[in-house]
């Protein structure tokens, strides 16, 4: 077998990590396969194509094809590495074939989006599986294959190492997830850290987003080009990841849609989609199993709290499901991207990456602080502030606790407009008594800390220069310290 060559190496960024496991993988004797696995834009193809190149391995691309001709298909794309063209009659047998291949050799076989040679029904999968699970059991001791099983259908690669499958227990698995801000800076080389985390706020770390809104140009031609207009590869994407694995995606859609505006609980989804909670928790439960959405609850909050409130956790899907879903008919009826962007984006975009911002902020936090525990906080104001109808609620963006006791909490806000002395005062009056008279125990003077994309005024760095607990962090060098 001839070495894999694949033409794009110099092109690939990052994944050190995922390529050092794959490596010692290929060098240690086990057997066992590879389940390599994430969401479309994940990088999965890159990566195991950059992992092959220069090894003796073979590809094997699965479409959705019906299975005659998919197995007719292998059959064409193996006949040059074998001097024959093989008969492959079924699933276990082109596992045997591909084993026997590696008789004396070692072998790389990479099978892209592997679900889709699994036939449709339930018990015609388990008995594929089952099948495969034999030949791997008959074949693995007489062969030298390292195979490389890979799927984008997040859901039906997991369900392969299911407790009661066949293939239990005889697959390692290798998730794919979004890169970090630290690593995305990789592929927006020519940006200053403030515009790269724009950009990353809103692919939210997918290498395949992130390529899209790389380059020099300015962020808004940019958008219009890759995700606003109709022809790009972008404009359908969160229908295209959505269709292909659920069944009813007009309700997880308006879900969706809901959330990408704002976090909400059960109630106020169940309001907004006209349904009952518990109707509304199965589509929640399928979309948290596919790392979509999440429920967070306030610090210091148990898990039975009803405090909880759902989130939407992917950039991306936020981003689409709030600015192209709902103007996709106007987009493809003639109005202009850039006249779009400018009426509903521009308006709302530091909404949208200050969500990303906030996580950044409790991430540093937790990075470079002495705290066991960094989380939000959300809970009724003061009682007689609620009394009086003055203020209902509170919010404190970063909580961050150790022993037990809160020791820092904090403000992160993306605006252009520098931070004044008000918000250190909305502190001081009102956010940090409501966390006080909660059930939350705060250590007498507990450190604050601001964060603020657009710098602070005179005024407030007057203010807080003038007290020990006070902290203003310089939001550049915050996202320069954690590469």
């Amino acid at each position: 077998m001839e070495a894999y060559d694949w033409s794009s190496v110099d092109e690939f960024l990052d994944r050190e990590e995922e390529l050092e496991a794959l490596e010692t993988w290929w060098s240690d004797p086990d057997r066992m396969p590879i389940s390599l696995y994430g969401r479309r834009r994940t990088g999965k193809s890159w990566l195991f194509r950059r992992f092959a190149h220069g090894k003796p391995a073979m590809v094997l691309v699965a479409r959705e094809l019906a299975p005659g001709s998919q197995l007719e298909e292998f059959a064409t794309k193996l006949e040059p590495a074998l001097g024959v063209r093989p008969v492959i009659s079924s699933l276990g047998e082109l596992f045997r074939l591909l084993h026997r291949a590696a008789r004396g050799q070692k072998l790389l076989v990479i099978i892209d989006e592997f679900p889709y040679l699994l036939p449709r029904t339930k018990a015609g999968t388990t008995r594929a599986l089952t099948e495969i699970a034999a030949v791997m059991e008959e074949e693995r001791d007489t062969s030298e294959l390292k195979l490389v099983l890979c799927g984008s259908l997040v859901s039906e690669m997991e369900s392969l190492m299911a407790e009661r499958g066949p293939l239990h227990g005889r697959l390692r698995p290798l998730q794919l997830h979004p890169v970090d801000f630290g690593k995305a800076r990789l592929f927006l080389p020519e940006h200053s850290p403030l515009e790269q985390f724009e950009r990353y706020a809103i692919t939210g770390g997918m290498p395949r987003y992130l390529s899209a809104l790389a380059g020099s140009q300015a962020l808004r031609t940019i958008v219009c080009r890759e995700i606003l207009s109709p022809n790009s590869a972008l404009f359908n994407e969160g229908r295209v990841v959505l269709e292909q694995e659920l069944n009813e995606p007009k309700v997880y859609f308006a879900l969706l849609e809901s959330l990408a505006t704002g976090d909400k609980d059960s109630g106020e989804l169940a309001s907004a989609l006209r349904s009952d909670a518990q109707r509304v928790s199965k589509y929640l439960s399928v979309l948290t199993d596919m790392r979509l959405v999440e429920r967070l609850l306030p610090a210091g909050a148990a898990e039975t709290s009803r405090a909880g409130r759902w989130h939407l956790r992917d950039p991306f899907f936020r981003f689409w499901f709030r600015y192209v879903l709902p103007f996709q008919d106007d987009l493809e009826s003639g109005t202009p991207p850039a006249t779009l962007y400018d009426t509903e984006i521009a308006q709302t975009l530091a909404e949208h990456v200050g969500k990303e911002f906030e996580k950044f902020c409790q991430h540093w936090v937790r990075a470079t602080q002495s705290v066991s525990r960094v989380a939000s906080w959300w809970g009724p104001a003061l009682h007689s502030l609620r009394r009086d109808g003055v203020r209902s609620t509170e919010e404190v963006d970063i909580v961050a606790t150790a022993r037990g006791r809160v020791t820092l909490i904090g403000e992160a806000r993306w605006r252009s407009k520098a931070m004044d002395v008000e918000y250190l005062n909305e502190i001081d009056t009102y956010k940090l008594p409501a966390l006080r008279q909660s059930e939350l125990r705060v250590v007498q003077q507990p450190q604050i800390m601001l964060f603020s994309r657009g710098g602070y005024t005179d005024r407030l760095r007057s203010a807080a220069g003038g007290r020990d607990d006070v902290t203003l962090v310089d939001v550049a060098d915050a996202l320069e310290a954690l590469v």
